[in-house]
């Protein structure tokens, strides 16, 4: 909990509260359907909670957004970003059920209002969102694929809708085919070892009525 507050010191009581909580379900609830590694559950906070965090270091989700993050999992990164920002929408989909479950149990533990989860591919989701969030699921081809369609017409940010990627690694035969494509490496953002080769890809994209 300590390296979350190092790198965002202004949370509120409450964001502090369901942050510290995370720990504590994600032991409970991944000894009854095991969804995240016993060495990542030690390191939560290093590997999940403050990964998925790198997002906010980008960009600021305006109140009234709405994210979709494709293949959770354990609910990640969307639900330490619905943590960040109580005002937007997030939808969580995953298309094993087991993990979906989990996600259930701990955002009911914590309270959480604007998160709804869906065990569905993402190719059967009917909707639109002004960013898709996901923490390497797929290539990237493959992931734009898949969620193309599912961009919001309407701007709500200086920065232009679309794809917000995690990923690590040699990224540049992957994305030679996007011109737009900005790359961001997450040691810029943390000090700890873990984030020497990680990275975080934008990728904007039109909406296509």
């Amino acid at each position: 909990m300590e390296l979350i507050l190092k790198y965002f010191p202004h949370l509120t009581d409450d964001q502090i509260t369901k942050f510290r909580v995370l720990q504590s379900l994600y032991e409970d609830w991944n000894l009854k359907i095991n969804v995240v590694s016993r060495k990542d559950i030690d390191e939560l906070y290093l590997r999940h909670v403050l990964h998925s965090l790198a997002i906010a270091k980008f960009i600021s989700f305006n109140d009234g957004s709405k994210i979709l993050d494709v293949g959770t999992g354990g609910g990640f990164p969307g639900i330490p970003l619905a943590i960040l920002f109580p005002e937007c929408s997030f939808h969580l989909v995953d298309s094993i059920a087991k993990k979906i479950k989990v996600v259930d149990e701990v955002v009911e533990g914590l309270d959480l209002k604007n998160v709804k989860t869906t065990n569905s591919r993402v190719e059967d989701i009917n909707d639109n969102y002004d960013f898709i969030i996901s923490r390497a699921v797929a290539a990237m081809p493959t992931f734009v694929h898949w969620t193309k369609e599912k961009i919001a017409k309407e701007q709500k940010h200086v920065i232009k809708n679309g794809i917000l990627y995690l990923k690590g690694g040699d990224l540049e035969d992957e994305l030679k085919d996007y011109r737009n494509i900005q790359i961001f490496n997450l040691s810029d953002y943390f000090s700890e070892e873990f984030y020497k080769t990680k990275k975080l890809v934008y990728l904007p994209l039109k909406f296509k009525g």
